[in-house]
């Protein structure tokens, strides 16, 4: 017998519970700076304000839904756990901050909506796992694609526009400039190493090509300064 009028709620996340969801974590990253008189831990890097941190969270999302779609994974329990990854990483540190945010998703989920106590834990461990750093074969597939897509937000064009922005914070002029692209491509091509799918893979290739070509103008229209201060051509 089926019971009128009662709604049971799956695992499925609406639209507008998950856009719930994103104005939270909105709000508790601006809520971690907002009391701190120096203006938070090395906020004057631009990617560590909660503009910043925010900005990456809506990337990460929109890449590990990409990638899990592709590759069978459980999209909401990737989703929601991609908003989630660094909502608790302008609060405390580098090396707990996986698990901050694990504590967080628990409380919100727990509190807000009936979701099944499984799916808590699938989102809750994805997080924790996101900043797991051995072989992406041992984590499971929900893991490893919010892990390949929060890596896959540091190459391409918005990791070169970042690596740029970082010289005039390091006092480094615009003839440095191929250089830190550079480096960009060296993380680009480690990360495209260490993903796995096919899906994160090609996307990670595309990127690298962008950042080729960025590197490439680069190379052709920025004057080279020798070590004595003589222009090369």
């Amino acid at each position: 017998m089926v019971s009128v009028g009662v709604e049971i709620k799956e695992t499925e996340v609406d639209d507008e519970d998950f856009e719930e969801m994103k104005r939270f974590v909105r709000d508790y990253l601006a809520a971690s700076v907002e009391s701190e008189e120096d203006g938070g831990r090395m906020r004057w890097y631009p990617w560590h304000s909660a503009e910043y941190r925010f900005n990456h969270i809506l990337n990460v999302v929109d890449l590990a839904e990409e990638i899990a779609d592709a590759e069978g994974a459980d999209v909401d329990v990737v989703r929601v756990a991609a908003a989630f990854h660094d909502v608790a990483k302008l609060e405390v540190d580098q090396d707990v901050h996986a698990e901050a945010g694990a504590r967080v998703a628990r409380e919100y989920l727990q509190s807000r909506g009936n979701y099944p106590e499984s799916f808590i834990e699938e989102v809750c461990g994805a997080i924790v796992d996101h900043s797991y750093t051995g072989d992406l074969a041992d984590v499971p597939l929900e893991s490893r694609c919010l892990i390949e897509a929060d890596v896959l937000d540091k190459v391409g064009a918005n990791g070169a526009v970042l690596m740029l922005l970082r010289m005039g914070y390091e006092s480094r002029t615009h003839m440095d400039a191929a250089k830190m692209v550079d480096r960009v491509l060296e993380r680009g091509r480690d990360h495209t190493d260490r993903v796995v799918s096919d899906t994160a893979e090609s996307i990670a290739h595309q990127r690298i090509k962008r950042v080729q070509w960025i590197r490439e103008w680069l190379e052709e229209e920025v004057s080279r300064m020798d070590a004595n201060g003589v222009t090369e051509r």
